[in-house]
């Protein structure tokens, strides 16, 4: 992939019929831009997660494990595939957590094998902890942006995860294509 530019595209280059026939290239400047986009806000938002959950002592990948068991018990592969990470690397910071106190494993009565993931009083403190800043953030974030495009913001990105999750579904293999014969 090339690298970014944050120029807006030309007039009439996206949607529009009969455009030159730059309509593959074009769209693979916008999956380009979108795929750098992501990663580079996956690197900022780490790093903002860090510091966030530093003052707690957690780490953001901590922290995201803690996040996705507050409403409720999940076993490790729901949290994986909530997180869209691997199950192995849940279960090891999962065991982390366990060991330091701040989650415990329960019974799940749907599957005995696989324990559900629970954070312990200990652990709700620390995530707790991390409340004044991520609410500072968000107000910081809400300013810059304003409401109305925040909320676009989330739902263009949730859409675009529906998205992808709709045609890994509808054909894994498929999800990246070969290239097409010349």
């Amino acid at each position: 992939m090339r690298e970014a530019t944050h120029e807006p595209l030309p007039a009439g280059s996206v949607g529009e019929a009969g455009g030159g026939g730059g309509g593959a290239r074009t769209q693979q400047d916008l999956l380009s831009r979108t795929a750098l986009g992501v990663f580079r806000l996956n690197g900022q938002f780490l790093a903002i997660s860090e510091e966030l959950a530093k003052p707690a002592g957690l780490t953001a990948a901590w922290w995201q494990v803690l996040g996705a068991v507050l409403r409720e018990p999940l076993p490790v592969a729901g949290i994986a595939r909530s997180m869209g990470i691997t199950r192995q690397s849940v279960q090891r910071i999962a065991d982390l957590l366990v060991a330091k106190g701040l989650a415990e494993y329960a019974p799940n009565p749907a599957h005995r094998r696989a324990k559900l993931l629970r954070p312990t009083e200990e652990g709700l403190d620390a995530v707790d902890r991390i409340g004044p800043g991520h609410a500072a953030l968000a107000a910081r974030l809400t300013a810059e942006l304003g409401d109305a495009a925040f909320a676009e913001t989330v739902r263009a990105l949730e859409r675009l995860a529906t998205a992808l999750d709709a045609l890994e579904s509808a054909a894994p293999s498929a999800a990246v294509p070969a290239p097409a014969a010349q």
